[in-house]
């Protein structure tokens, strides 16, 4: 005959499985969130730059021009002097490559790196609120901490998935 006890902390692993199983879903959904928001916060500004190289690529250089930012044309940035950077007398332009390589916020935008071609890198700045491209005024974001270079150099490659 069954005693009174015998049933007594029966439930007790069900109960501590669920718990450490609770706990594991939870941690591995707040580090995969934090790693796709980490990936995809300069989503929108590369996407701009794309758009732009898409321009550039079917030679509509009015309208690279103005989603450069200068519907009218800009005051330090002349359609001419666009014409000799991203024009069809550029350097590279018989061999575009045309490339997004590499995106990092830096203050109120993304710095966004192109290979225009074999033998041209340029950095370019999108604002975060306009969407503006610029060439980049400075060639390393400012600022930026050790860690904050190695999580990028580690884990912001994984963008390359997406681009």
């Amino acid at each position: 005959m069954a005693g009174y006890l015998d049933q007594y902390g029966a439930g007790e692993d069900k109960r501590e499985n669920f718990i450490r199983n609770s706990i594991l879903v939870a941690v591995l959904s707040i580090a995969v969130l934090a790693l796709g928001i980490y990936l995809f916060r300069t989503f929108p500004e590369t996407r701009t730059t794309k758009a732009f190289l898409n321009l550039v690529r079917a030679r509509d250089y009015t309208g690279a021009y103005t989603s450069w930012g200068c519907a009218t044309p800009c005051p330090g940035y002349a359609y001419d002097k666009f014409l000799e950077d991203w024009g069809p007398k550029s350097e590279g332009a018989s061999n575009p490559v045309l490339r997004i390589t590499d995106s990092e916020s830096c203050g109120n935008g993304v710095m966004v790196t192109v290979n225009v071609s074999q033998g041209r890198q340029e950095k370019l700045f999108v604002e975060k609120g306009t969407k503006a491209l610029s060439f980049s005024p400075v060639p390393v974001c400012p600022g930026k901490g050790p860690w904050s270079i190695m999580i990028h150099r580690t884990v912001g490659k994984l963008r390359w998935i997406f681009y």
